[in-house]
């Protein structure tokens, strides 16, 4: 009796236990099942936002170019025409009253002054040497994009892969985030203000499809304008041994820049806020590296208008900037600064001393 009640319980047991562990399997394969359907659904988001980005992205850069052949296809005047309509930069020549520098108020090794109204070169030294631009080049890239961007509210996913490798390289940038989108408009700014190179790559994105295909459009406005010791391997003027231009190249790449209102409009803007988003709730504010260091107003009887500044190790500090007095208008170009503010000081001694006085005018 004992016995059997012994294997009755034992049997009892042994059912129990695979009750158990059929109950386990059970809820193992549906915590498995859950587990696999939640992966799958992420990755199919993730998938799908992937897609939808590059789609917006691809969209618009189709946009922009069916604008530029529609603008062309829809345009009865013949090509020699409309490069005719292209406002000119002449070659600046050396003017009769050229004073080489050597003052040693001015620092620079490489530094030019250009009468914009004579297209004459009226001081300088080195200013037919190469140079490196270091982000002296965001000037053009400003005018590539500008010519190529019909709406300026378009907008650019920024993502990390454009983000870290200029991270990595120590570039200077924008400040925009990973998944930011970002109006075409905020990022002309943000190249220029604060030399964003984030900003630079992103444009290049929006426009060409690739950093490298933009670069290509600025070597070709290189050959539009006649600069013959000017090419471009970057968006952003990161060193590269063939990525290069002069003084004197410089200064007509700046000169057509303030050709061009929305150009001129965003070289001579001190800050500027960009647009309001989910990584930036209150926007960016964007200041210029060059009216961070000056107020323009610091000549007598010249205001410096607009500018970009550059630094990279191998190109030292530079800076490009346009002046006026009245309705004269010049060009300083100052490279291989040793220290940053050498250019801005450089600057003022261009338009200080070397611009000739206006008659009657005798400084205080």
């Amino acid at each position: 009796m004992a016995t059997e009640t012994y294997k009755r319980i034992k049997r009892n047991r042994l059912k129990r236990k695979r009750r158990e562990r059929l109950i386990k399997f059970i809820v193992l394969g549906v915590l498995c099942v859950f587990i696999l359907g939640i992966t799958i659904n992420r990755l199919t988001d993730k998938t799908n936002k992937s897609e939808e980005t590059t789609k917006r992205q691809e969209e618009t850069t189709k946009k922009v170019s069916a604008t530029v052949e529609e603008k062309d296809s829809e345009s009865n005047v013949d090509k020699e025409e409309i490069e005719n309509n292209i406002p000119a930069v002449i070659r600046p020549v050396k003017s009769e009253a050229y004073e080489k520098i050597t003052s040693e108020n001015v620092r620079c090794p490489y530094t030019i002054l250009v009468d914009v109204n004579n297209h004459e070169v009226i001081a300088g030294k080195r200013y037919d040497k190469k140079i490196f631009p270091a982000s002296m080049t965001k000037v053009m890239t400003l005018i590539v994009a500008v010519e190529h961007i019909n709406d300026l509210d378009d907008t650019f996913e920024m993502t990390a892969e454009i983000i870290d490798p200029l991270y990595r390289e120590e570039a200077s940038l924008a400040g925009f985030a990973p998944g930011e989108l970002v109006t075409a408009k905020d990022m002309l700014y943000g190249l220029i203000l604060p030399s964003g190179a984030d900003a630079a790559v992103g444009l290049a994105m929006l426009v060409s499809g690739s950093e490298e295909k933009f670069v290509d459009l600025m070597n070709e406005k290189c050959e539009e304008l006649g600069l013959t010791n000017t090419h471009f391997m970057n968006t952003s003027g990161l060193y590269h041994d063939e990525h290069y231009t002069t003084p004197l190249e410089m200064a007509m790449i700046m000169e057509y820049a303030m050709q061009n209102e929305l150009c001129a409009e965003i070289l001579s803007t001190y800050q500027y806020t960009t647009n309001k988003s989910p990584q930036n709730p209150e926007g960016l504010l964007l200041t210029s590296t060059m009216f961070s260091r000056m107020y323009g107003n610091e000549v007598d009887t010249v205001t410096i208008k607009a500018g970009k500044t550059g630094y990279v190790g191998e190109a030292g500090s530079c800076l490009v900037s346009y002046a006026e007095r009245g309705n004269d208008k010049y060009i300083a170009v100052s490279a291989k600064a040793s220290g940053r503010w050498h250019v801005v000081f450089d600057a003022f001694e261009l338009y200080g001393n070397y611009i000739p006085n206006p008659p009657g005018y005798t400084k205080e």
